[in-house]
């Protein structure tokens, strides 16, 4: 009988915003599959799990998910984490989870932190519904797509997407030419220097 294969969500922040149910998972699988074998290596400890972890990342999903999907037809289960939240929401691991599910692998979900659901919480904008567009692409060509999707939504729905540290100005300045109203900025949510900004793009940029 093939394993299980448990999506597994976890802290974006706060380490005691994992469930239960995760660290039973996390505990009672043969592998876990982590996009960062240091940071999990680190969570594991925390809470005394010994499993084994093996790397599954952007760049090696493609070639690692059919050793994992083996292991599950022989009857190991596996939980597939990323560091931070859930996996496949602008993580890897959508590759796997396509793979066992093709192969009738049992899949279930371990829900919980979620960045996105965080934000809208924090934002106290009504319930109008919201598009989430993940990370904005690097090329130029892909980004400037990028930009124009998000310039098309209405002005009454809600866009969340992610950026890295190291590439928020520049994108707060691109924001600027295509939305003229006020956004809110989430930097380290959960975390101790949890922060949020509210205002116009190009002023946040030269903030």
């Amino acid at each position: 009988m093939a394993g299980t294969l448990f999506v597994v969500a976890t802290p974006i922040g706060h380490l005691e915003d994992i469930s239960t149910r995760a660290i039973r998972i996390l505990g009672e699988v043969a592998l876990v599959a982590a996009e960062d074998t240091r940071r999990t290596g680190n969570l594991l400890r925390h809470f005394g799990i010994p499993t084994r972890i093996l790397s599954l990342h952007a760049h090696n999903e493609r070639s690692r998910a059919p050793e994992l999907l083996a292991r599950l037809r022989q009857g190991e289960s596996v939980a597939l984490v990323s560091d931070a939240g859930t996996p496949g929401v602008s993580d890897p691991g959508a590759e796997l989870v396509r793979l066992a599910r093709h192969a009738g692998v049992q899949i279930e979900a371990v829900p919980g932190p979620s960045a996105v659901a965080a934000a809208i919480s924090l934002s106290g904008l009504d319930d109008t519904g919201f598009a989430f567009l993940g990370f904005p692409p690097v090329r130029s060509k892909d980004r400037k797509n990028w930009f124009e999707r998000l310039a098309g939504y209405h002005s009454d729905l809600a866009v969340v997407c992610f950026e890295a540290p190291h590439r928020i100005q520049k994108t707060l300045a691109e924001l600027s030419d295509c939305v003229k109203r006020p956004i809110l900025v989430f930097r380290e949510l959960t975390k101790l220097h949890e922060e949020t900004l509210e205002g116009l793009p190009g002023t946040l940029a030269a903030s």
